[in-house]
């Protein structure tokens, strides 16, 4: 699948583009349009589910789960070029048992923004 580099230097996530316009095209290109829609529309409605899970996790409690979940949003968002949501990911991922709550709960705060910001720039059809 395509393949997206998601490790920006620390403190340049909100700089990084919401979504890289040729990801969709590349992933078209490599298992075909409807192959691709239906990979879309599932990565959407498990992003969804994953970003509200974050809000119900503890962090104390469940540092762990958090950082799987990143891991797994991370290499998602990356197939589909969400280049912002995948950098954050990866923050996460790797953060989650020294981040304070009110670090987390801001770092989910800018995950669920640069998804927005991505899906709005992603093609419909």
């Amino acid at each position: 699948m395509f393949d997206a580099t998601v490790a920006p230097a620390q403190g340049t996530f909100d700089v990084e583009p919401a979504r890289e316009p040729g990801a969709y095209a590349a992933l078209v290109r490599e298992i075909g349009e409807d192959g691709a829609g239906e990979v879309r529309a599932v990565f959407w409605s498990e992003t969804c589910a994953r970003l509200q899970l974050f809000r119900t996790l503890s962090l104390a409690q469940q540092h762990a789960k958090i950082a799987r979940e990143a891991h797994s949003l991370k290499s998602a968002a990356g197939t589909f070029g969400y280049v912002r949501l995948a950098a954050l990911a990866l923050r996460l991922e790797k953060t989650a048992e020294t981040l304070g709550e009110t670090e987390f709960r801001d770092l989910v705060d800018r995950m669920d923004a640069a998804y927005a910001a991505a899906r709005a720039q992603e093609p419909q059809g």
